[in-house]
Formats: C-alpha cells, structure tokens, sequence
C-alpha cells in the first residue's frame, strides 16, 4: 500500500515533525547539529522554502516553513533526511535507517495555529551552539 501524499498548499506554513527511529537519537554532537543546520539553510533555498522557527532535539527535528511550490516541502525534508542520514553513518560508522519513515506535516489554517507552533517550538531545549 502506498504511503499517502503529503498534502502541501503553496504559501500556506506548515509544522514539521521528523523523529528518529525508535525514538533514537539523530544528533550526537555539536557539529552533527551544525551541519544539519547548513543543509537545512542551503536546501530551504534551493527549494524554495520559508523557514519562520526550527528546533533540533537529539532525536527529533520541529521546522515551521512556508513553501513556495506544492512539492518544495517534500523535496526539501526528502534531501534533509539523506544528507543526515549519509553524515552520521558515514562519520560514526554505522548503517541503517535513522528516521522513523517520513516526516510529519500539518497544515497552519490559521495565524493562532502558526503562533502557537512558534511558542512550542520556541520552548522546547536546544543546544546552545556558540557562534
């Protein structure tokens, strides 16, 4: 059976969820969140992707993002995953999946919704990375 479509309206924000699998970590050091923080910022644009408020937790990721196209969302989370999952085998040696499928999305209708996406992800701990 085909997993459904992720269902994304040009111009209208969206919360993204993306776990790891078995609630299993995907970050394991500073520079693992770094370099997902410049793939995020370097994808955003090529696939033309607003993002308003992100949070990286050691074993889930909250984007908050407006796409410009219908597929941008989906293009854009889809090379997210693989450059993460490609780094982290690759530099801590290991194999297999690392996200729990593919990614969460629910569409913000409306401006309390975006607002209160924006206080959840701004209220969940984060790593303190220096600049």
């Amino acid at each position: 059976m085909p997993r459904r479509a992720c269902i994304a309206l040009a111009g209208v924000p969206m919360h993204l969820i993306q776990r790891g699998n078995n609630r299993s970590a995907c970050f394991y050091a500073e520079a693992d969140y770094r370099g997902d923080l410049n793939d995020l910022r370097v994808l955003s644009v090529k696939f033309e992707c607003a993002i308003h408020a992100y949070v990286l937790m050691t074993n889930h990721v909250h984007p908050l993002v407006t796409p410009r196209r219908t597929d941008s969302v989906s293009l854009m989370m889809k090379n997210l995953g693989q450059r993460h999952v490609q780094y982290i085998n690759r530099h801590y040696q290991r194999s297999g999946t690392l996200w729990e499928g593919r990614f969460k999305s629910c569409i913000a209708q409306n401006e309390d919704y975006v607002l209160s996406c924006y206080r959840y992800i701004e209220l969940n701990p984060v790593l303190s990375l220096s600049a």
